[in-house]
């Protein structure tokens, strides 16, 4: 089938082909992967005993440290000579999250994201900047694949070097931009610095952004800037990469429901709520290969609506992420957990377990620094140890991180100490958006 009419098919064709593609994954994931073999004897569950999608709620869910216990290839439901890529995010304790495609997988991948560019009816004559980072991180390989099988020229620009950034969307004439909105809007800063107008000297009509939360507020300056339409690409590299939702000329996020069958979960009893409740945003994969996943907790708060969209759309809707259910820090579009931080504090020699994350804003750009305390043995007053120290900390972050931080060392005994929990995390990005 054409994927163009995929986004419209009828309520009962679509949840015919989720059955269908449910027990196939259900039977293949028993059989071919140990780890749900084990968890589905535990709950009592064969696969024939997936009748219908209401048994959905009878399988075991599936969480990130799952991912992270049986690394790197310990969830792959084929063997290794199937795989033609592998991508991987950072882990709380050095070991990243680890996803394979097969060849079918890499061709499900570019079709969502075909249906995602088809939302700007992007095609032959359009230019795509796409400034999203390239390597293991998804974004910028997935948005290449989908804007290149709808016939768009691409620029794989990656990140950083605004200016030449600049440059190039200029002279190669961009008619469609891809990267997280904050940068979008750095860039627009930027240019205008440069004595540029977003508006009247860049040809840019449309841009897909995400990888990182946006308010309503942050999303209406970016358009605003630029000119340009708004589409929100919503991804997480262990159910495809981007290429899970994307938002509609009406403006509605769009899940691609016949690959990845969504649910609605009370975080705290893993109850499935009714439609249009909020709750934590829950999938299962449907036709992938390599790492096929059962009821995956994003721990993102979102919700979903079946009735049609204005659009005509007739695939499932979901609301904009209104947070997570568990300690996560996204910083420029980068997953950031506490525990990754502390686990490289304590391979430093010289530093104290006592630290805090301090987030915040340089005009729309996120900064994160850390301020660790330095072993009394090391604060001697030697400048040049002391800048040695800072400078490997911020090297080991970057390489745990995928992230620049900036490290401030500080004085043994002088972070706040805690009776109870410890709190590491200062977000100066919520303390300004509450004072709003």
């Amino acid at each position: 089938m054409d994927w163009r009419k995929k986004d419209y098919l009828s309520r009962e064709e679509i949840e015919a082909l989720q059955l269908r593609r449910l027990k196939d994954t259900v039977e293949r994931v028993y059989h071919l992967v140990p780890f749900y073999r084990q968890k589905f004897d535990e709950a009592g569950i064969k696969p024939a005993d997936v009748k219908s999608l209401e048994d959905l709620r009878r399988l075991p869910f599936t969480v990130k440290q799952d991912l992270r216990d049986h690394y790197p290839f310990g969830l792959f439901a084929v063997p290794l000579e199937r795989i033609v890529r592998i991508h991987s995010s950072s882990g709380t304790t050095g070991k990243p999250t680890v996803v394979g495609y097969t060849e079918h997988d890499m061709a499900v991948w570019t079709e969502v994201m075909c249906r995602t560019f088809g939302m700007a009816n992007v095609g032959p004559g359009d230019v795509v900047h796409n400034a999203y980072g390239y390597g293991l991180f998804t974004g910028g390989l997935g948005f290449h694949y989908g804007a290149e099988a709808v016939g768009a020229a691409v620029v794989p620009s990656s990140v950083g070097f605004t200016k030449r950034q600049l440059m190039l969307m200029r002279d190669f004439g961009a008619t469609i931009l891809c990267c997280t909105p904050s940068y979008a809007l750095h860039l627009a800063e930027v240019a205008e610095e440069e004595g540029l107008n977003p508006r009247e000297d860049f040809k840019l009509r449309a841009g897909f952004f995400g990888a990182e939360p946006a308010s309503e507020g942050l999303r209406q300056a970016v358009a605003e800037a630029w000119g340009i339409d708004y589409f929100e690409a919503y991804g997480l590299s262990e159910i495809i990469g981007p290429g899970v939702a994307a938002s509609c000329p009406a403006g509605e996020l769009h899940i691609f429901e016949d690959h990845f069958l969504p649910e609605i979960i009370n975080p705290e009893t893993g109850e499935v709520l009714p439609e249009g409740e909020e709750g934590e945003l829950v999938f299962t994969t449907l036709t992938k290969q390599g790492l096929p996943l059962i009821r995956y907790r994003t721990r993102d708060i979102a919700s979903l609506h079946k009735a049609p969209c204005k659009c005509g759309r007739t695939v499932i809707r979901m609301g904009r992420v209104v947070g997570r259910s568990d300690d996560m820090l996204i910083v420029s579009g980068v997953n950031v957990f506490p525990s990754q931080v502390e686990h490289v504090l304590t391979q430093v020699e010289g530093l104290t377990p006592n630290y805090v994350i301090v987030v915040d804003k340089r005009g729309v750009l996120d900064v994160l620094e850390i301020w660790v305390e330095v072993d009394e043995r090391v604060f001697t007053g030697d400048i040049g140890a002391l800048e040695n120290l800072k400078r490997k900390l911020e090297e080991e972050l970057a390489n745990a991180l995928f992230l620049r931080a900036r490290v401030k060392l500080v004085e043994p005994r002088t972070l706040e100490r805690s009776m109870g929990k410890a709190k590491r995390v200062v977000d100066r990005r919520e303390l300004e958006k509450n004072l709003k």
